[in-house]
């Protein structure tokens, strides 16, 4: 593998991925409206999280689902980020918005989807902003590698790796949480790993649990669906915690790394 190994952490001012402090990632599935991603913004930010996600555009399996509503929610979201002062991250369908994306967003996020989209890995790999890839639902530790090194290829390094559960023959829970893929990526590629507890289970009442033991793993932060009314959210419900759920597994992390 030819990412390099020495340790490479992250900067998304004020933060640092990678640094030993894990940081926290959270908000909605998907943006529904500029009052609901403030509020959202505004409540988790009390609550201890660090930067702020939302959907603009939403790949769904069913084409009859909830798709997002564009651009207008990017202004949404910086909208929220001028009154919290949190970063913001989002994710990149296509290179369609590549230009809006780099000049606005703080992080791209490259979904489970477009893992195998090269194209794009390379069009963001030439961009030089933090990317957080998210690994296919039915990739392997290596494709995973391989996808991150399409970026680093085009001389970024800035890279954050996201595991978030992958495809098994359990239908139980929506994915197989693979942790043991925390340790294995950070020593393959030097580069920092947060967890998806929300997508990786798909059970509201798993994500705290999953949250901690991700942490236990030595994950460099979590990426949570949250919102100030899950059982309104129009898409991922069933996975969306609430605030205070929220608070409360940022207070149990702090607690876990303080020991």
């Amino acid at each position: 593998m030819r990412l390099l190994k020495e340790g490479n952490n992250v900067e998304v001012e004020p933060y640092s991925f990678g640094a030993g402090t894990p940081i926290i990632i959270a908000g909605p599935c998907s943006v529904e409206s500029r009052e609901q991603i403030i509020e959202i913004a505004v409540e988790a930010k009390k609550k201890g999280a660090n930067i702020l996600r939302g959907g603009i555009f939403k790949p769904r399996t069913s084409p009859y689902d909830f798709q997002g509503i564009g651009l207008e929610a990017l202004e949404f979201m910086l909208e929220a980020k001028a009154k919290t002062g949190m970063p913001i991250i989002t994710e990149l369908m296509d290179t369609t918005y590549l230009e809006q994306f780099v000049e606005y967003v703080d992080i791209i996020q490259i979904g489970s989807r477009n893992m195998y989209n090269y194209s794009l890995l390379k069009a963001v790999g030439e961009t030089g902003k933090p990317v957080l890839l998210k690994r296919g639902f039915s990739a392997t530790i290596k494709e995973w590698i391989f996808a991150a090194e399409h970026i680093a290829k085009g001389g970024n390094n800035k890279i954050i790796l996201c595991e978030r559960g992958i495809r098994s023959f359990d239908p139980y829970t929506r994915n197989t949480l693979d942790l043991s893929a925390v340790p294995i990526m950070k020593r393959e590629t030097g580069l920092p790993v947060v967890v998806d507890p929300s997508h990786g289970t798909g059970i509201r009442s798993l994500v705290g649990v999953m949250s901690m033991a991700a942490i236990a793993a030595g994950a460099d932060g979590l990426m949570i669906e949250t919102h100030t009314h899950p059982e309104l959210s129009i898409s991922d419900k069933e996975q969306t915690i609430d605030i205070e759920e929220l608070g409360e597994i940022i207070e149990n992390m702090n607690k876990m790394i303080s020991k």
